[in-house]
Formats: structure tokens, sequence, C-alpha cells
């Protein structure tokens, strides 16, 4: 698959992103060798960029992920790093941490991509993002602290995750490179991005979302309330007519957009990550991704 840039001076990934969040939910287990069977099946695949958080697997995901970088040193440079920091979580690896909140200070982005750095086990980040915004987020102090880490080398680029169309024009007044990005929730059932203005502004301004939870987590899949019900009916015929599966059908929706998002995946089986990027050669017909909307809404668009 050909990589794109996310905007117009941001970096080169690939269509599909793999997100390491369920790393080490991995019923398989989450050694260096199942680790790197995820890789090799993503690499295989086309899909070269990897997205991390700092808190993702209670703070150990980058550190499983690194490990399986320290074992194969040469599969660095097969692949685009992206990580998050900000959020703050009640974890035993953060004892000091009495209460989730947020921490966008200068100081706390500085240490928090240092220490990414040396968990994954690379020299610089291709891409961090802020993961989420902040009441007490000041954006002269962030903004300064990103372009800090871009200068010393550290990032290559960086952008937001969860940001507001407002939020995210305060903080670009603030750096001295645009940022690349805003990784969002998109799918059937969370339509606020499609209809709050986010995406309309990322179209705007030619900025490639990330799009996070397509499947919603897998609730679309198991979830037994009456809007998951009616939109995974709709979705079975619709993939019984193309000869796809439900989630190569949710990740077609999603490519329609023109916004163009890169459709991060969330799956720990190397054949779903394989059979994953077949949906890029299906395009939906017009009225079946509409007929997805209103099955996830339950009502007619106006």
């Amino acid at each position: 698959m050909k990589k794109k840039a996310l905007s117009k001076d941001g970096p080169k990934v690939s269509p599909f992103i793999y997100g390491c969040w369920r790393l080490l939910d991995d019923p398989e287990g989450s050694d260096i060798k199942r680790v790197r069977e995820k890789i090799d099946a993503c690499l295989e695949s086309g899909i070269t960029t990897f997205d991390h958080a700092d808190i993702y697997g209670g703070y150990g995901c980058e550190e499983v992920f690194g490990n399986a970088l320290k074992d194969s040193p040469n599969l660095r440079d097969k692949m685009e790093i992206v990580t998050k920091c900000g959020i703050m979580l009640v974890d035993p690896a953060r004892p000091d941490n009495r209460i989730k909140h947020y921490n966008h200070s200068g100081n706390h982005v500085i240490k928090s991509a240092e220490r990414s750095l040396k968990n994954l086990n690379v020299d610089t980040i291709d891409l961090l993002l802020i993961h989420r915004p902040g009441p007490l987020m000041d954006p002269e102090e962030l903004g300064a602290a990103l372009d800090h880490l871009r200068k010393a080398g550290k990032i290559k680029y960086y952008g937001v995750s969860n940001f507001t169309t407002s939020q995210f024009k305060m903080l670009n007044a603030c750096t001295n490179k645009k940022l690349a990005t805003n990784q969002i929730e998109m799918n059937p059932v969370h339509q606020d991005p499609f209809l709050d203005g986010t995406l309309d502004y990322m179209v705007q301004k030619q900025i490639r979302p990330m799009a996070w939870s397509p499947t919603a987590g897998g609730a679309i899949f198991n979830d037994s309330s009456p809007q998951f019900v009616r939109l995974r009916e709709t979705l079975q015929e619709i993939a019984g007519r193309y000869g796809m599966e439900m989630d190569q059908v949710l990740y077609s929706w999603l490519l329609m957009h023109p916004s163009q998002p890169a459709v991060v995946l969330g799956t720990n089986r190397p054949e779903r990550i394989k059979k994953s990027i077949e949906a890029r050669s299906r395009q939906l017909e017009y009225q079946d991704w509409y007929a997805i909307w209103s099955a996830a809404s339950g009502e007619e668009v106006p």
C-alpha cells in the first residue's frame, strides 16, 4: 500500500495503522514472538505505521513493543511510530497519580516523550500526539515543549488526538510547525465529528484524521442493545451482497469520507490484520453508506 502524507507538511503513513492499545490483552500472549507475528503481518500487508500511547496496557505496551524492536533492530527502518501523552491514569505504574487527570505542562510532555523513546527502544518518534485536551492546557507552554522536542530531534512531527476544532486551532497558533493530524473516534455510532464541524475543518485544511475505534471497540459485533443489533443486521446484509465481512464494510465506510482518514486497526489476530486491507479495493454505493448511517442513528437523514 502506498503511504500518504497526513497533511501538507506532515508525515507519510500507511492507509491503515496498527493500534497497539490492546497489545497486552491478546489471549495468545504478549511475548516477543507473538508481538513479532503481528508486526510481520502488518508489514507484509503494507501497514507500516504503529500507533501507541504511554498509558496503553497499564503503561506497558510501549515497552513490550520496544523489546520486539530491540530483538530485531532492522524492523525500525521499516515503520513509522506514533505515540501519545497527556493522560494520567491511576495505576500501579504511576503511584503518584491519585486521580485520573491530564497533564499538558511542558515539563511533563518532554519527560513523557523521552520515556517513550526509552520504552520503544528508538532514537526518534515519528509522530507525537497530545492524547486529549484539558481545561488547564496552556497552548503556548505546550507548543514550546513540542517545538523543543522537534528541534532536539526526539520527534519528527506532532499533532493531537480528540481535540475540538477550536482547541486544534488554539494549539496550532502556538507551534512553529503545523499540527499534522487529529486522531479522533470515527464509526457509525459515534457521529459527532461528522456533524460538529471537526471533519469539515480537516477537509477544508486538507488534514487527514486518524480514525480510532472504527468498530466501536468491537461493540458493533457483540453489543445486544437495539442500536447495535439494528446496525449489525444492516452490516451483515451489505457484507453479504459485496462478498465482504462486517469489519471490512466498516473500513470501506470510513474510507469513503472525503477527509481520507487513516484507519487505526485494533485486532490482535494476524489473519484479521491481513484481511482488513481488502477494504481499500471495495467501495460501497452511496445508498449503502447512508443505510449504515441511518441504522446507527435510528433515523433517516433529514
